[in-house]
């Protein structure tokens, strides 16, 4: 026989009940039912190999050189870039400079390259400067840099490699 009909009004604690136990029991059907009808999950995508490693510690440097005006700076930048001495160089106008010269004390405005570069590649960066820059003295600071982003430092690393001989002429 079935069960009587709920009583009219607003439901009591035994409907409510009543409702929560259908509502469990029907919910895996439905729930099966929306999995029948979804498409299949596409296949899963391949692992990415692992990133490279970062080059060893203080195998990378930041090199310092200031130039006397922003021509001298972007020429020199650009030629330590051309010829993968440097992955990058920033430029950074308008630095005052305080310092002796000759046993006077000399101020300039003058302008800073920041050079990223392969600890390696500094000899070969201080004398294409020492050539290229129009001071009797040029400044050349290079200092490791033992930590950064990996992979930054990976790319500094990868771009002053030295670059792939030219063909032989025929």
């Amino acid at each position: 026989m079935p069960p009587p009909p709920p009583p009219a009004g607003p439901p009591g604690p035994v409907a409510c009940w009543h409702l929560l136990v259908a509502a469990v029991v029907a919910a895996p059907r439905t729930l099966l039912a929306s999995m029948a009808a979804s498409p299949p999950m596409p296949p899963p995508m391949p692992a990415m190999p692992p990133p490279p490693p970062p080059p060893p510690p203080g195998s990378v440097s930041a090199a310092f050189v200031t130039c006397p005006s922003e021509k001298v700076a972007k020429d020199l930048a650009r030629s330590l870039v051309e010829k993968r001495l440097a992955a990058c160089v920033n430029i950074l106008p308008h630095v005052t400079s305080v310092y002796t010269w000759k046993g006077k004390v000399e101020e300039d405005d003058e302008v800073l390259l920041m050079i990223k570069t392969r600890t390696s590649l500094v000899p070969q960066l201080t004398d294409f400067v020492r050539s290229a820059h129009p001071y009797e003295v040029a400044e050349v600071l290079a200092l490791p840099v033992d930590q950064g982003n990996a992979p930054y430092l990976r790319w500094v690393h990868d771009a002053t490699m030295a670059a792939p001989a030219p063909p032989p002429a025929p």
